[in-house]
């Protein structure tokens, strides 16, 4: 009895497994959540901000004992002992020494480690952006795919029904051999199509699974829209949303920021920096038991970090250049996939009767006039494979669209 409602339960969970599906908001919520190339980005954020934490800590003092003599040395002046009757004839120097930074060179260092983990943030944004368009063209593919491979497999249906008609006709001398060895060669083709389908079906549907980290995703599990493709209406301002949100635009102007704080770090390095010395002499001088206190400086005769500061001032103008010439690419960028857009927009306006089952009606008439011989083979052909070609050149202009606009998005940084 138990063998019998273990035997339920599963097959009941496996009917529930195999009727999930996922729509495009469910596979990029699994991306978000799953995806190891973006999870291991984040430690790069985490590492950067462990190293602003580290950058904040002053250096550490210094603490030197010496000048300690470990046996006893004759004719000299009894000291007081240290412990007990321990350190009469010890003597002893200890000192203490702080750097002390000028200039504000570690806040300097600080605000360059906080540009350097904007630049970890950028990082990991450029990456989740880049899969998920990835992610978004590859569902879309997947969509043309399928769409194609419904239309395919009725074609192959009727051909292969066709064919066997013609095979039976041929052999009762109703019809020449030539036109069915002309009809076995188109299904030949279509059955050749159906495999080039199921490849790149394949190919697809890996990439959403790696992407996804679903390695049970089918593609009878993903939800395609229903409803009839129309484009969208753009916003006028996409070149102003580009330069305020394009990602590589940010991490261009954020290494900029880098370029000129670290300019500024290094004008700030002209200054030397001050150690402070405490220490204690035991025994040392005339008096017996001596503190006190000193500071050193380095003198910047020889060394005014001239170069260093020479070749900062140069890395400004290069990012500064390459800024300009970044965002005078974003701009054109994004007017290329604009017309683009419109231009595929006004060629699926033109297309806008094709979804419809005139055509399947208008195919099967044709067959009826071909049975009748009030058309010939080679106009049925024609027209199939008119039909097709049209199918195809709709999905894939459909395709193109839906791709060049995850392509503005990725620049834009908007959902458009």
């Amino acid at each position: 009895m138990n063998r019998i409602y273990l035997t339920i339960l599963f097959i009941g969970f496996t009917s529930l497994v195999k009727a999930q599906t996922y729509q495009l908001t469910d596979l990029e919520s699994q991306f978000l959540q799953k995806n190891y190339v973006l999870i291991a980005s984040k430690y790069n954020i985490e590492r950067a901000e462990a190293e602003i934490v580290q950058e904040k800590l002053w250096p550490n003092p210094n603490l030197t004992v010496s000048e300690v003599n470990l046996w006893k040395t004759y004719q000299i002046e009894e000291q007081p002992p240290i412990f007990g009757t321990y350190g009469i004839n010890q003597q002893v120097t200890v000192e203490l020494e702080q750097l002390i930074e000028t200039a504000g060179k570690r806040k300097k260092r600080v605000a360059l480690k906080q540009l350097e983990k904007n630049n970890a943030v950028f990082e990991f944004e450029e990456l989740m952006r880049s899969l998920k368009k990835e992610l978004r063209q590859t569902y879309y593919t997947l969509h043309k795919v399928q769409t194609e491979e419904l239309l395919l497999k009725n074609m192959v249906a009727l051909f292969q029904q066709m064919s066997d008609q013609y095979e039976r006709q041929t052999e009762l001398k109703n019809v020449p051999k030539a036109e069915y060895f002309r009809m076995q060669t188109e299904l030949i083709a279509l059955q050749k199509e159906q495999v080039a389908l199921e490849n790149e079906k394949t190919e697809n549907i890996h990439k959403l699974r790696v992407l996804t980290q679903n390695s049970t995703l089918e593609i009878n599990q993903i939800s395609f829209p229903k409803q009839a493709f129309s484009p969208k209406n753009l916003p006028i301002d996409l070149q102003q949303a580009a330069m305020q949100n394009n990602i590589e635009l940010k991490q261009q102007q954020n290494e900029t920021q880098m370029a000129r704080q670290q300019l500024l770090l290094e004008q700030a390095k002209r200054i030397p920096d001050l150690n402070i010395q405490i220490g204690y002499d035991r025994g040392g001088n005339i008096m017996r038991d001596f503190m006190g206190v000193g500071v050193s400086v380095d003198l910047p005769i020889f060394n005014k970090n001239k170069g260093a500061i020479k070749a900062a001032k140069h890395t400004i103008d290069q990012q500064e250049k390459q800024q300009q010439a970044l965002e005078t690419a974003l701009d054109q960028s994004v007017q290329q996939l604009q017309s683009q857009l419109s231009i595929i927009n006004q060629s699926l306006q033109k297309w806008s009767g094709m979804q419809t089952k005139e055509h399947e009606q208008m195919i099967e008439n044709y067959k009826k006039h071909l049975q009748t011989k009030q058309i010939t083979l080679l106009e049925f052909l024609d027209f199939t494979q008119a039909y097709r070609e049209a199918q195809q050149a709709y999905n894939e202009l459909v395709e193109n669209y839906q791709h060049t606009l995850e392509e503005l998005n990725y620049l834009t940084g908007k959902e458009l």
